[in-house]
């Protein structure tokens, strides 16, 4: 019988001592990704200029939620506006701006989340007169992906030369259709496309050339295109060739220009958004 309790006492024993050393483990994880996301960090300029996000056709509050959510677990944003704007144009806002150097973001969200570039190029200006107006905010970066990328484009070749508004520094397009889905034809490749332009132009990629003059040459463009390797050389939804479109425009006339695709399941239209890889090439982009 003593016997039989002495093994019991050592078993409990061990069995507390495991536990213990289990329950000393999770500081050390939780350091080591603090220290993980602080070396991040090191590496990123904060500055109190805000970085607009403009989700896509049919978006909303989760297309660019979970990107600037991660960005800010490591520490290279701060999420302090939400501007959502109703289908006659009027901004309504949830949070504020508070001038910190903290590289803060505002996630754009459209009521009307179906309507064409045209609109929602309008909405953006209104965006931009909010933040001027109610912030004094005179420079900002834009990020849109899909729709949301077509529309700022369309937005910087209709009001672009206005110097009431905000001066767009960067521009990031993730996934948009800029030559409304034309593929490559005629034996194109996309080197030919990324050096000369599409073969085939669209009403909306002529729109956008004869608009170009109205950009800054020292806005900065980052232009990200995804394959789901199926054959197709696109993301599912919009063409490689589509979405580096405007690749070579930029560059003829003088923009600073860096293009990206990404390769796989998670290049899909819509898993962009939520490609960790493309965060931090973002980020980068952006901040670094």
């Amino acid at each position: 019988m003593k016997n039989k309790k002495y093994y019991l006492l050592v078993t409990v024993c061990i069995l507390l001592f495991l536990a213990g050393c289990t329950s000393k483990k999770a500081p050390k994880n939780e350091k080591q990704q603090a220290a993980k996301n602080s070396a991040i960090s090191e590496t990123i300029q904060k500055s109190s200029i805000p970085t607009l996000f403009i989700h896509g056709y049919s978006g909303g509050d989760n297309s660019f939620g979970g990107m600037i959510r991660r960005m800010e677990k490591n520490n290279l944003t701060n999420k302090e506006l939400v501007l959502t704007v109703s289908v006659d144009g009027k901004v309504k806002e949830k949070g504020q701006l508070t001038g910190k150097e903290n590289n803060p973001s505002i996630q754009v969200i459209f009521e009307d989340n179906k309507n064409n570039e045209w609109n929602q190029a309008e909405w953006i200006k209104n965006c931009l007169t909010y933040i001027r107006d109610n912030y004094g905010i005179t420079q900002v970066n834009l990020v849109g992906h899909s729709m949301g990328g077509a529309s700022s484009l369309r937005y910087l070749t209709t009001f672009g030369d206005d110097t009431s508004l905000p001066k767009i520094n960067k521009f990031v397009g993730i996934a948009a259709p800029f030559n409304n889905f034309v593929e490559l034809s005629n034996g194109e490749t996309i080197d030919d496309l990324i050096n000369n332009g599409p073969t085939v132009q669209s009403e909306r990629y002529a729109e956008y050339v004869n608009g170009i003059e109205k950009i800054s040459k020292d806005m900065k463009v980052m232009i990200i295109a995804g394959d789901v390797e199926d054959g197709s050389i696109g993301d599912e939804a919009v063409p490689v060739a589509d979405a580096l479109s405007v690749v070579s425009l930029f560059k003829t006339h003088g923009n600073e220009v860096q293009e990206q695709i990404f390769y796989g399941k998670s290049a899909q239209h819509s898993k962009l958004h939520e490609n960790t890889e493309v965060d931090q090439l973002v980020a980068d982009f952006l901040w670094k």
